[in-house]
């Protein structure tokens, strides 16, 4: 069986090294993560094309596609910020809970379709221990006016899998 790394290569998907910005020129006065004893804690991603803010509203500017595009784009940054907070790939032993939050057009009431996009994505790579709970609404706006943001919350061990 292959390892989360090797699944990814195998995509064509490469982590960062480095944490990517939540958007581009913006300083939060949040952390971008939080770990507390065996679980880590992630800040809301937004959606981005390239390194700018995908913005706009799904069912709207942006299709429904897009959007689970979108949201599985999400996934791969927090899953690049997972494994930094972790300290490896090996070390996660489940991702627990995913909130969605899409910019939907009045009446968008499939914040679900886009939600699955992230939860396709960590389930593909992650297996068992990529399957989580999840919410998903819409919303009248997010930040930046991005199309999606995700919250990632993750079980983690002390040493690899």
């Amino acid at each position: 069986m292959t390892n989360p790394e090797e699944r990814l290569q195998s995509m064509g998907i490469a982590l960062p090294d480095v944490l990517p910005p939540v958007a581009q020129g913006y300083a939060p006065a949040f952390a971008p993560f939080i770990r507390t004893g065996s679980h880590i804690y992630i800040s809301g991603r937004l959606a981005k094309k390239g390194q700018e803010i995908l913005r706009g509203k799904i069912g709207a500017d942006v299709t429904l596609e897009q959007g689970k595009t979108a949201a599985r784009d999400v996934a791969i940054e927090l899953l690049a910020i997972l494994k930094h907070a972790a300290g490896g790939l090996d070390r996660i032993s489940r991702i627990v809970r995913l909130f969605v939050m899409v910019n939907g057009a009045p009446g968008f009431t499939q914040p679900h379709r886009i939600a699955d996009g992230a939860s396709e994505f960590l389930v593909e790579v992650l297996g068992e221990a990529g399957r989580h709970t999840r919410s998903a609404m819409t919303a009248a706006d997010l930040p930046f006016g991005s199309c999606v943001e995700i919250e990632l919350i993750a079980e983690v061990s002390e040493s690899g899998a």
